[in-house]
């Protein structure tokens, strides 16, 4: 009941991918790499790890029917419901002279996703590739787009990645199995203190850069360090002219009557520029200077007790002071009194139960706290957050051509100090259900 190879959740702010073409190719059933589509089970991450392939001596497109195309579309049609309180709106709708009051903003209605155009495969044995234009209603973007040269001197330990592409994150975003507005991302791999200005956004943007890859013929120990270019992903050399690291590293285990399990450790080391040369004035893209550090680490682990796994994530990150109080860093004086860098502690964990085949049930509770603001004037407690998510999928069918999916999901989130004009704890809930479908 689900889809043979990559899969990405579609969400109105993250690019999304699924792709069937993989399941048309070889003649397997979806649920060959699948636990819960787009959810990969260890012979979908071998595939993946592989660069799609199977390694039986037909992987390259010459040895397909002259009719077979690559390529996937992923569409969510749905409806939604958005709730934030406090917010302030006028206290006579339409009438601003007469004041401002704490109220809460809810709307909802029918919607459509944006629309992932997705071609991936081998141009030639261990020669892979994957491109992802995303189409929006206001536009098209190129979300992904690289090429891979696997199995150099005839070693699963030599994979070469050059492009735009997601960093081998310790669980995948790209396989979230929620959509809404509120929790179909994680918030610890997007967290930026406030009033920082750090250009990286989070270890879920994806990347320019060079990733070198490696596993195990079962892909239970697997490794990925990428040089990264330090612009967050922006295309035309936009920041800088510095590099990021991102490492990974997992080990699969056997536990007996309960399977396979996996832990890791992960870091990403990097620099941002905290001001730039100009003309006039006049911000002159690309040279970006002053570099302060940063950095991101943590651990996970992949817990799975028969039907029943947990997903466990931990992470701290810390910015450099100049970084953390958006200051330049040939102008120490302007750093304010009892300015330090700021750091923090997120982790969620997140559940599913495989009830069977054709229906998954998912909850998540995610956490961020921080452990020190840039400065003083800076509520202890603003940027932490509680997040919880509950929902299921439902899959009527999922074959090698298609696959459709019936999703509700509800998610509510906290953030101390973070309602606008009112400093006072901001809720925000959100409520999705529709149609996730792919051909």
């Amino acid at each position: 009941m689900q889809l043979i190879a990559f899969g990405v959740i579609l969400t109105a702010v993250k690019p999304s991918l699924a792709i069937p073409a993989f399941a048309r190719k070889y003649g397997l059933p979806c649920s060959a790499c699948h636990e819960a589509w787009p959810k990969l089970n260890n012979f979908g991450q071998t595939f993946r790890d592989n660069g799609y392939q199977l390694g039986q001596g037909h992987d390259a497109p010459i040895y397909q029917d002259p009719g077979y195309w690559p390529i996937a579309f992923r569409m969510t049609p749905t409806w939604h419901r958005e709730s934030s309180n406090p917010q302030p709106i006028d206290s006579v709708p339409g009438d601003p002279s007469s004041g401002t009051i704490a109220g809460t903003v809810t709307k909802s209605g029918l919607d459509i996703s944006a629309v992932d155009l997705l071609v991936a495969g081998t141009l030639y044995k261990n020669v892979s590739f994957f491109t992802q234009p995303f189409l929006t209603n206001t536009g098209v973007s190129l979300s992904q787009m690289w090429i891979r040269f696997d199995n150099l001197l005839g070693s699963h330990w030599l994979n070469v990645k050059m492009g735009k592409f997601e960093p081998d994150l310790p669980i995948s975003e790209e396989r979230t199995l929620t959509l809404d507005n509120t929790g179909g991302e994680y918030f610890d791999y997007h967290f930026r203190p406030a009033g920082d200005n750090n250009v990286f956004g989070g270890i879920g943007d994806f990347q320019l850069g060079f990733e070198l890859q490696g596993h195990s013929d079962n892909s239970y120990t697997r490794y990925s360090i990428a040089m990264l270019t330090s612009g967050d992903g922006r295309p035309n050399l936009q920041v800088s002219s510095t590099y990021n690291v991102f490492a990974n590293f997992t080990q699969g285990f056997e536990l007996p009557k309960l399977g396979l399990q996996r832990v890791g450790v992960f870091g990403y080391l990097g620099q941002s520029p905290t001001y730039f040369q100009t003309n006039g004035g006049t911000v002159i893209a690309g040279t970006g200077t002053g570099n302060r550090s940063f950095y991101r680490a943590g651990a996970y682990g992949l817990w799975y007790f028969g039907k029943f796994d947990v997903s466990t994530f931990f992470e701290h990150g810390q910015d450099n002071v100049y970084l953390g109080n958006s200051t330049p860093a040939n102008q120490p004086a302007l750093l304010p009194a009892g300015a330090a860098g700021p750091s923090w502690n997120g982790g969620f964990a997140e559940a599913h139960y495989t009830y069977n085949p054709r229906l998954i049930l998912i909850s998540r509770y995610e956490v961020l706290r921080m452990s020190r603001q840039a400065n003083s004037s800076i509520p202890s407690d603003l940027g932490d957050l509680d997040a919880w998510t509950v929902g299921y999928r439902w899959y009527p069918f999922m074959s090698s051509r298609a696959g459709l999916a019936w999703v509700q999901e509800y998610s509510h989130l906290l953030t101390p100090d973070a309602a606008p004009a009112f400093g006072t704890t901001e809720h925000k809930s959100s409520y999705l259900m529709g149609f996730d479908f792919d051909f």
